[in-house]
């Protein structure tokens, strides 16, 4: 069997085949999207002409010692193409993504895209989300009551299990790019993301969760029949 890795780089590969001259481009976060962004550094040296708009600080850092050309969407609203990985991916493309604790800014750049692909390896593709615990970010203030509200309203949403906020090194809060928490939802199974997503958006202190719903056109995932493509349907 291929090592994950292994599998990483090549789905990150052939999304670089996708890429043109002159397109304004998201750049994702995480370890598949991080090869992506290492690939797209070597074609920017040997001439490549782009745009592009880091999800994260991390992702920002990597592309500057690259040499990649970078933007705001303040100063570039509009984006051609965001290459991003994921955590989870179902048969209709929808996602769960925010293990790296990237998700809002993940999801405002895919928003501002005109198409998002995702880059996996075959691992991430499950029939049901909700293995992978779900990612929500929200606000320090009022952190019990959110999570108490939140609980409450994935329950009637079908969705049952330990909420947990997430820390970073010792016990610290792992703390998100914009100032934010994170806490990570185990709930096994979302039979109905779209109702969740609804259920979520009700919740006055969750900025944002890491459901990504109709936003990847594509899915490039590798494993060890080679790489394949992924349709969303409809799409």
């Amino acid at each position: 069997m291929p090592k994950v890795d292994d599998l990483k780089q090549k789905a990150a590969l052939a999304a670089l085949d996708l890429v043109e001259e002159g397109m304004r481009l998201g750049l994702g976060t995480g370890s598949t999207a991080a090869r992506f962004v290492d690939a797209l550094g070597r074609r920017v040296a040997s001439g490549l002409h782009v745009l592009c708009v880091p999800t994260s600080e991390a992702t920002r850092t990597q592309a500057e010692r690259l040499g990649i050309p970078l933007t705001t969407l303040d100063e570039t609203p509009e984006l051609d193409l965001t290459v991003d990985g994921a955590d989870e991916i179902d048969p209709e493309l929808r996602m769960i993504k925010g293990g790296g604790g990237a998700l809002l800014r993940e999801k405002i750049v895919a928003t501002a895209s005109s198409r998002m692909v995702v880059i996996a390896d075959e691992g991430k593709l499950v029939k049901t989300l909700g293995k992978f615990p779900l990612p929500v970010e929200v606000v320090r203030f009022g952190l019990l009551a959110t999570i108490r509200l939140i609980k409450a309203l994935a329950a009637q949403a079908g969705c049952e299990g330990e909420i947990k906020l997430r820390t970073a090194q010792g016990d610290a809060p792992f703390i998100t790019d914009q100032g934010n928490l994170i806490v990570d939802c185990s709930f096994g199974a979302i039979p109905e993301p779209e109702v969740l997503a609804f259920a979520l958006n009700r919740v006055p202190g969750v900025v944002e969760h890491g459901m990504f719903l109709g936003l990847a056109d594509l899915a490039i995932v590798a494993g060890g029949g080679g790489v394949k493509s992924l349709r969303r349907p409809g799409a």
